[in-house]
C-alpha cells in the first residue's frame, strides 16, 4: 500500500443529492418518453437511476412533485441557453435569436424537451401543482418577450405603436404550436425548422421598421 497515495475524495451530502437528482431526472425523462406520464412510477424511476425503489418516493413524495422537478430542471436548462442566445440583443434581433435557440435546443436535447412538453400539455389536467409550475414558466417566457420588444422600442428598432403584450402572446402561442407539431412528428426536423423560420418572418412583419424609419 502506498502510504503517500491520497485518500479518495468523498462527496458531500449536497454533491450526493445533486448526483442522485441528476440520475433520477435522466431516468424520469427516459420513462416519460417511452411510457408516457401515466406509465412512469416513482419506483421505476429510482430503480432505473440505479438506486433503491424507495429513493424517488423519499425524495419527491409523489409523482406531481417529481414532474414539477423535471419541468423546473429542464426549464432552467432552457433559460440558461436562452440567456446566452439573446445576450446583448433587443427587439426583433432578440426574438429571432431566441427562435433559433429554441430550434437548436429541440434538436440537441430532444428527449428532455419531449418529456418537458409532454408534462406541459399534461398540465391542463387536474394536477394543480404541475399546472401552477407550468403557468409560472409560461408567464416568465411572455415577460421576457415583452421586455425584448420594449427594449427594441427604446432603441428605435421596433416600430412605434406596436401592441407589446399581443405580439408577445402571439410569439409564445406559436412556439407552443410548433412544439405540438414536433411531438406529433418528432422526426420531421425539416418541417420544424421551416416553422421556426416562418415564425421569425411573422415577427418581422409585426415589429420591424425599414431603414428609413417607416413601418415595414
Amino acid at each position: 500500500m502506498n502510504l503517500h497515495q491520497p485518500a479518495a475524495t468523498r462527496r458531500t451530502q449536497a454533491e450526493r443529492t445533486a448526483l442522485s437528482d441528476a440520475r433520477m431526472l435522466d431516468a424520469a425523462v427516459r420513462l416519460i418518453v417511452e411510457r408516457g406520464t401515466a406509465g412512469t412510477t416513482l419506483k421505476d424511476v429510482g430503480e432505473l437511476a440505479g438506486y433503491s425503489r424507495g429513493l424517488a418516493s423519499a425524495r419527491f413524495g409523489n409523482k406531481a412533485a417529481l414532474f414539477s422537478f423535471i419541468v423546473k430542471a429542464v426549464g432552467e436548462e432552457w433559460l440558461e441557453a436562452l440567456r446566452a442566445a439573446v445576450d446583448g440583443k433587443a427587439g426583433l434581433d432578440a426574438i429571432c435569436a431566441a427562435t433559433d435557440a429554441h430550434y437548436r435546443h429541440v434538436r440537441a436535447g430532444a428527449e428532455r424537451i419531449r418529456a418537458f412538453y409532454c408534462l406541459w400539455f399534461d398540465s391542463i389536467g387536474p394536477d394543480a401543482e404541475l399546472k401552477q409550475v407550468i403557468a409560472n414558466v409560461h408567464e416568465r417566457r411572455q415577460r421576457d418577450v415583452e421586455a425584448w420588444i420594449r427594449q427594441g422600442l427604446e432603441a428605435g428598432s421596433v416600430r412605434a405603436g406596436v401592441d407589446v403584450t399581443a405580439v408577445a402572446r402571439q410569439f409564445c402561442a406559436a412556439i407552443i404550436g410548433i412544439v405540438y407539431q414536433w411531438l406529433v412528428a418528432p422526426d420531421a426536423y425539416r418541417l420544424i425548422e421551416e416553422l421556426h423560420t416562418g415564425l421569425k418572418q411573422q415577427m418581422t412583419r409585426a415589429l420591424a421598421r425599414d431603414t428609413t424609419g417607416a413601418i415595414a
